[in-house]
């Protein structure tokens, strides 16, 4: 074999990661941490699993659920599932759970349907998006002291609300096209008016005097994002906005459309920043800033790939490679300068997908160096071999256009009415199943 004796040079692991492994947009759980794994806690005896904390209607929420809710977002949220960590967690976690039980006897009592096939399809997308074979999830669930069965319920209630909403709107989910040419016409009136790319998360304060446990929940949840827990993952879990099936994703927004109070804080953040919470109707929302621009204008590069990774079955050592390693590598460099069709071909039955999903925004790819890259191949020529610490990557370039992404598309105006009426018909409904509802909390 050529330079068998050359030392590898490893290209740094974001690379893969950045590309390789786009999060479902359901729940975004990444690889648990194995450090998490190793802070697992013995499982509580029999009394306290079974304990009720909280009756709903009739049901019950136990102990037992509340603690695998709280570690599944722990673990998550790369937060490690230690006992202070969960204490912290376990008055809105219970809270969430009341009214997940509130969502799903409504769902039942109309007889809307969600098949264990649902689940199990949800299952598979978390499983594929994130390169796991099938069964991976449930099994690293299980080692990390979390019952899949936290998970599966958790996706089962947002399949069964988000079917319930949109039932619930009826007519109202129809949007007409005078409503889109209304909506695309005060668009245009407002180009070049600031605009701003925006997560959320939306904790509700049904009761007034839960308010003051409330405001301490949210504060820790601030807390914890500056810290460096994930948003999308603090979203999935607690927040009570239908965006959280996107994992808190407002999309582009102008500030006339939040609440004047929360208007007021996004008009002074920095891009990247996190607000405090901010009171509104309803309750409290935790913002995100994530980017800003000029309504109407925003002229960005679009790249469609395809990769090809051929994995390593043993850590890289640089300086001595595996006979594995060097064929992998040999493998990537006989693609370099291929076509796009080879690379994809290249990459069937491997690890990761050959389309990573496009087409992608060339100034968002990180890291860096990774953005140098791919700005620098020719279409349909594939790259030299990117040595990574985990494989070798090839990248080639399908297509490369530059194009206006402020500019707003009738699908996309439709898309933005829909979302603001199911927004509005949750949390009304929400509110009447908790007005009506005989909750009993037990401590």
């Amino acid at each position: 074999m050529r330079r068998a004796s050359a030392p590898l040079r490893a290209f740094p692991r974001p690379v893969a990661l950045a590309v390789l492994l786009p999060l479902a947009a359901l729940l975004p759980l990444a690889a648990l941490p194995a450090a998490a794994r190793a802070q697992g806690t013995a499982p509580a005896g029999a009394a306290d699993t079974n304990r009720i904390v909280a009756v709903v209607n009739g049901d019950i929420v136990t102990a037992n659920e509340v603690t695998n809710r709280a570690r599944l977002f722990a673990l998550n949220a790369g937060m490690g599932p230690n006992p202070d960590v969960l204490a912290r967690l376990r008055p809105q976690v219970t809270r969430l759970l009341v009214d997940e039980r509130l969502r799903m006897q409504e769902v039942q009592r109309r007889r809307i349907p969600v098949a264990d096939a649902d689940v199990a399809a949800a299952v598979a997308e978390i499983e594929g998006r994130n390169g796991m074979p099938p069964g991976r999830l449930a099994q690293q669930l299980q080692s990390s002291g979390v019952q899949p069965r936290a998970l599966y319920d958790q996706i089962r209630n947002q399949i069964g609300w988000s079917r319930l909403v949109r039932q619930q709107l009826g007519a109202q989910g129809q949007i007409s096209q005078a409503r889109v040419d209304e909506y695309i016409a005060t668009h245009n009136a407002r180009i070049g008016e600031p605009e701003y790319l925006v997560s959320e998360i939306f904790i509700p304060v049904d009761d007034p005097a839960a308010e003051p446990e409330v405001r301490r929940f949210v504060d820790d949840v601030v807390g914890q994002l500056r810290a460096g827990v994930p948003f999308p993952a603090a979203a999935t879990q607690f927040s009570q906005s239908q965006t959280a099936l996107q994992g808190g994703d407002m999309g582009w927004v102008r500030a006339d459309e939040f609440d004047p109070a929360v208007a007021d804080v996004i008009g002074r953040m920095p891009s990247g920043a996190i607000a405090n919470p901010v009171r509104v109707p309803g309750g409290f929302q935790i913002v995100a800033l994530r980017q800003k621009r000029e309504t109407g204008r925003d002229l960005a590069t679009l790249v469609s790939l395809r990769q090809a990774f051929f994995g390593f079955s043993s850590p890289l050592d640089p300086q001595a490679p595996t006979q594995q390693q060097l064929q992998a590598v040999e493998r990537a460099r006989a693609l370099e300068g291929k076509s796009c069709p080879a690379v994809e071909a290249a990459a069937q039955g491997g690890s990761r997908p050959a389309d990573p999903g496009g087409p992608l925004r060339l100034d968002g790819m990180q890291p860096p160096p990774l953005r140098n890259i791919v700005a620098s191949l020719a279409v349909n020529r594939a790259s030299q071999p990117l040595i990574t610490p985990d494989g070798v990557l090839v990248i080639a370039v399908c297509s490369r256009e530059t194009r206006n992404m402020a500019e707003l598309t009738p699908d996309q105006a439709r898309l933005i009415i829909l979302r603001d009426r199911i927004e509005l018909t949750s949390r009304q409904l929400q509110r009447d199943l908790r007005r009506r509802a005989q909750v009993e909390m037990r401590s």
